[in-house]
């Protein structure tokens, strides 16, 4: 496997489970909206499942927009 067809993949696999992320955090808000808990309780609930999902998903998707970084061809590594 090419090194492109490698970093096309990685992105696939990626972007794939930042769908699967995404879905599962919906279905979990769409359970909080159905309990019967006070305003406060779902407000902090919610306030932590945004953060899970930021801490999750960032770093996925930092990389799939990182730039690539090349080198002309001879020349030393950094």
């Amino acid at each position: 496997m090419s090194r492109d067809d490698q970093r096309r993949a990685m992105r696939k696999v990626r972007e794939g489970l930042i769908a699967e992320l995404e879905e599962l955090y919906r279905q979990a808000f769409d359970r909080i909206g159905d309990q019967d808990l006070g305003e406060g309780a779902i407000a902090r609930l919610t306030q932590l499942l945004l953060r899970s999902r930021e801490a999750a998903i960032t770093p996925l998707q930092e990389e799939i927009e990182a730039p690539l970084i090349t080198r002309a061809p001879g020349e030393a590594a950094p």
